[in-house]
């Protein structure tokens, strides 16, 4: 069992950076959701419309935005609640390290070069000509293939693969089972109606502090290569198809598949089950909402929402109309009928 992490409340904020109105000699042993925490625990308000709840924690104290109005509990005054809390977690809780080392059942090719520093686990497997910087973590049953190159601190947790002659750069994070350069899905149709593989020969470029979430793929690209710029976050059981490009910072949420050549610029986020049918572009700052289908292009900031998708905002003025579609077309009937009636009556002059 991990040791129990003990901080003032005055050395905490100061470590944070943050205003502190309350009493600095209360010990912190860690942090929770506001519902759940105990009178030793720090948590946090980021959205103003949960400010009732502070009255039912049981928090020692809370990060805010703005001093609360009670001295209990105590406010720690950040400009980014969120972004501090997460700061806060990381202090009191470190996910296990393995030591140093290449563990006896791990295979290493001769001809690759693995910095100092790393930890290698039982049967992970390292390709010929691969190139892996400092610090890094492979955890068991990870497999790098021929030729990879690979940056400093890079942590990959088991049953991830790099395939072979794909780029990662520093910082970079692959959860369990993640696939990084597998084979972009590419077919010829023959005259005989069979299917002929295309080679894909292009490679997939994963940049600085990245994260790839579980049982995602990013595909190699048929030629050229498949990018993932510096930054983006992406969710598990995403697939990137090939050549496509995921922009800085993008945030790409699970279950969604960028079809071949997606083009997607900077802050793009993706909400869950989006679907993209590729070769277009979404523009920097564009937010698409879950279970949207993209068929064209998004401009830059635009909020869209839908399948096929449209503006968000004319999204939901259609969806709270769809219910109430069968009363309209019984009433557009029942008035059709009555013109029919009409016109059909005899005139007098």
């Amino acid at each position: 069992m991990a040791t129990v992490q003990r901080i003032s409340l005055g050395d905490l904020a100061a470590r944070l950076g943050c205003e502190l109105r309350g009493d600095p000699d209360i010990e912190i042993t860690g942090v929770a959701g506001m519902e759940h925490a105990g009178p030793a625990e720090l948590t946090f308000l980021a959205n103003p419309k949960y400010a009732p709840k502070v009255k039912q924690t049981r928090a020692a104290a809370v990060l805010v935005s703005e001093a609360l109005d009670t001295p209990q509990p105590a406010s720690v005054i950040s400009s980014n609640p969120y972004h501090d809390f997460a700061r806060a977690l990381a202090l009191f809780y470190q996910p296990p390290r393995p030591a140093p080392g290449i563990h006896a059942t791990a295979s290493i090719a001769p001809t690759a070069r693995i910095g100092e520093g790393a930890s290698i686990g039982a049967y992970a497997v390292v390709g010929e000509r691969v190139s892996i910087g400092r610090n890094a973590v492979l955890h068991p049953h990870v497999v790098i293939y021929e030729g990879a190159r690979i940056g400093d601190d890079f942590c990959a947790h088991s049953h991830a693969v790099v395939r072979e002659f794909c780029r990662i750069g520093h910082r970079v994070i692959l959860q369990n089972g993640v696939v990084i350069g597998g084979d972009g899905f590419g077919f010829a149709k023959t005259s005989a109606g069979t299917h002929f593989k295309i080679v894909q020969s292009g490679v997939t470029v994963i940049e600085d502090d990245v994260e790839v979430q579980s049982l995602s793929s990013v595909d190699r690209a048929t030629m050229g290569e498949t990018r993932v710029q510096r930054g983006a976050k992406i969710d598990s059981l995403v697939q990137v198809g090939h050549a496509s490009v995921v922009g800085e910072d993008n945030i790409i949420c699970a279950q969604t598949g960028l079809a071949g050549s997606s083009i997607l610029g900077k802050n793009v986020l993706l909400a869950g089950q989006v679907g993209v049918s590729g070769h277009l572009t979404i523009h920097d700052n564009a937010v698409v909402y879950a279970q949207s289908g993209i068929g064209g292009d998004v401009a830059e900031g635009a909020v869209v929402s839908g399948s096929p998708a449209f503006a968000a905002r004319d999204w939901l003025r259609a969806i709270t109309a769809f219910p109430k579609l069968p009363d309209l077309l019984k009433t557009v009937r029942q008035l059709e009928k009555r013109l029919e009636r009409f016109d059909a009556a005899p005139r007098t002059s």
